[in-house]
């Protein structure tokens, strides 16, 4: 049963469970799922199948909850957001725009925040508006 109150923690842990989920599938220091599965290729095993599903299952149960949640104009509201809050932080010099790892994990933190954000939205939504989302589900 999903908690009906959204608290700072909650929002921490999606954001983390985002995190591992992304960085677990791609990061530029080469210790990813990307990285195993096409190292080796010929030889793919069931267990790097297997992982590649489980990985799946993450994207898509936080993929649709983003989608469900924001819509597609929140999603793209929500990537402009993170991304001009990047470029911003790239253009007040605090992080080097030359560092092509580093822009590349800010851009991976930058989509486990959209994701994040759809998973928490509906419960912050709630809480400011007094409205709540629902799934609709046909009666018939």
């Amino acid at each position: 049963m999903a908690l009906k109150e959204i608290n700072w923690v909650g929002i921490g842990i999606r954001f983390l469970v985002a995190l591992v989920l992304v960085f677990a599938t791609y990061n530029p220091d080469g210790y990813s799922y990307f990285h195993w599965a096409i190292k080796d290729f010929m030889n793919f095993s069931v267990l790097k199948a297997f992982v590649g599903v489980v990985l799946l299952i993450g994207w898509v149960v936080y993929l649709r909850a983003t989608f469900r949640s924001l819509g597609a104009i929140g999603v793209t509201l929500a990537a402009a957001f993170f991304g001009t809050l990047l470029w911003l932080v790239v253009d007040w010099g605090l992080i080097p725009a030359g560092s092509v790892r580093t822009v590349t994990y800010l851009i991976l933190v930058a989509a486990s925040a959209v994701l994040a954000t759809g998973m928490t939205w509906s419960h912050i939504r709630r809480r400011i508006s007094g409205q709540m989302d629902v799934d609709e589900i046909d009666a018939g």
